[in-house]
């Protein structure tokens, strides 16, 4: 348990923690809200404008997050997130106020989501790479876990929070609410202590850093291949609040209040997911490929599951895998690349993951209004299943991957990839350099008593000596 909570022993982390609750617990709440108010009150249940409202608001991320990642490498961290972090409160208080008004329309929802994401555009890379710099390097993949404890901390709370309050106080309030949250993060940002802060050289301004970045990418395989895997996944598999609510609403003839509880239940294996990524000391591309599996598995199973409560139960193997794949690919990525070039690399991450849903989100939402909200899941669940398989077979005949299995002790299977290559590689020349020195010594040696000579160990030379 000690370990797993690591990181919290450092001042500003411990802020930066506890007040990414309180503001991630809005941001859930705003979402199931926002997805509600389009799907039932705005519409006639049409999952297609949820899929619509959704590509909106994760479309800036394809044409900002790259820049922001250079800016996020560039400038202070903390000053870019004084500014989003209050652009995207005014903007939920504004929406809120519309719909508490009676002046929100679908249409209106639209440009309040395409603004909200262009301005999360610029707050993800630097709020990503933000806790590199509140803990020493060692304690980085252990922050890594607790963040996205904290977030789906927030995310058990904050669907069924955000259904209850639908039922008592209407959608609007919701907003509202969410958009008073985001001072926690600002206070949190302004109490920090800045001679408690790990800061990490900023990149001087330079042209093509974002070519850069993407050429450095190009030359690592093994992050091309978490980018491709995450990259499906979220496109075809990461769309919870539109599959939940169609399933709610439609299969199982449920209100806001069983359709927020969802997202918490999915909450619980998410959060299990995130504490079991804080105990790890490294995280690789098998893990990455192994979760994606599993989240296909799992998904297949949670689309086909014939009552509220089994599809329930099974939305938690659903968010802990989920969590197991993107907290793993977080921190594969996070912990591996050149520190000064973390914000570039992680936006270009950020593009892929979310990037895609602006691809996936419509397509998913037309297959659950015109064909049946479980192909909406279960279109998902296929991907990740080929993908995975895709890229296990890829990994196996280019990285020489393979499989042992050892009976000493316990017996368990071995995988055999790269790093354990590299290290029976090193391991294999420091035995062989060993040996030549025992070798040469033993010659030397030899020659010495051949000659007539004593072999004495070399002394090196003092004023004292003739």
């Amino acid at each position: 348990m000690k370990r797993t909570f690591l990181s919290l022993k450092y001042y500003n982390y411990r802020l930066w923690f506890f007040t990414a609750i309180v503001a991630n617990t809005g941001t859930w709440m705003q979402r199931v809200a926002q997805d509600w108010l389009v799907l039932t009150e705005l519409t006639d249940n049409d999952a297609f404008a949820v899929g619509v409202t959704t590509a909106l608001q994760f479309m800036p991320l394809l044409l900002i997050t790259p820049y922001a990642g250079v800016l996020a490498d560039r400038y202070d961290k903390r000053k870019i997130m004084y500014v989003t972090q209050s652009l995207m409160g005014l903007l939920a208080v504004g929406l809120g106020a519309l719909v508490l008004t009676g002046f929100a329309t679908v249409e209106i929802v639209y440009g309040f989501a395409l603004a909200l994401g262009t301005v999360s555009a610029f707050d993800t890379p630097p709020r990503q790479v933000f806790v590199s710099e509140l803990v020493e390097p060692k304690h980085l993949t252990n922050a890594i876990g607790l963040n996205s404890a904290s977030f789906n901390s927030a995310r058990l709370i904050g669907p069924a929070l955000a259904g209850l309050l639908i039922a008592v106080v209407g959608t609007g309030w919701v907003f509202v609410i969410n958009g008073v949250s985001f001072g926690a993060t600002l206070i949190g940002l302004a109490i920090m202590k800045s001679d408690r802060f790990f800061p990490i050289k900023h990149q001087p301004r330079e042209k093509g850093q974002i070519r850069q970045a993407a050429r450095y990418i190009r030359h690592r395989s093994d992050i091309v291949v978490i980018l491709v895997v995450a990259g499906v996944i979220s496109s075809l598999g990461l769309n919870f609040q539109l599959t939940s609510a169609s399933m709610a609403s439609e299969v199982f003839g449920k209100d806001a209040g069983e359709y927020g509880l969802l997202g918490s239940i999915m909450a619980i294996g998410s959060l299990t997911g995130a504490l079991m990524a804080a105990r790890r000391k490294e995280s690789r591309v098998r893990l990455v490929v192994v979760a994606a599996f599993g989240f296909g598995i799992a998904a297949g199973v949670n689309a086909v599951m014939p009552t509220y409560w089994s599809y329930a139960i099974s939305c938690i193997f659903v968010g802990y895998f989920t969590l197991t794949l993107l907290t793993s690919a977080n921190m594969a990525i996070q912990t591996s690349v050149d520190p000064m070039m973390r914000g570039r690399i992680m936006a270009l991450y950020q593009v892929v993951l979310m990037g895609s849903t602006p691809i996936g989100a419509p397509i998913v939402g037309w297959i659950a209004a015109n064909i049946h909200p479980r192909w909406g899941i279960g279109i998902g669940a296929v991907a990740a299943i080929i993908v995975s398989i895709g890229a296990l077979i890829w990994v196996r005949r280019n990285w020489n991957v393979t499989f042992e299995y050892r009976r000493r002790v316990k017996p368990h299977l071995v995988i055999i990839g790269p790093a354990e290559h590299a290290q029976r590689r090193q391991e294999h020349g420091t035995k062989r350099r060993s040996r030549e020195r025992t070798l040469d010594a033993t010659t030397q040696e030899q020659a010495a008593l051949s000659s007539g000579v004593a072999a004495v160990p070399p002394r090196s030379a003092t004023p004292e000596e003739p």
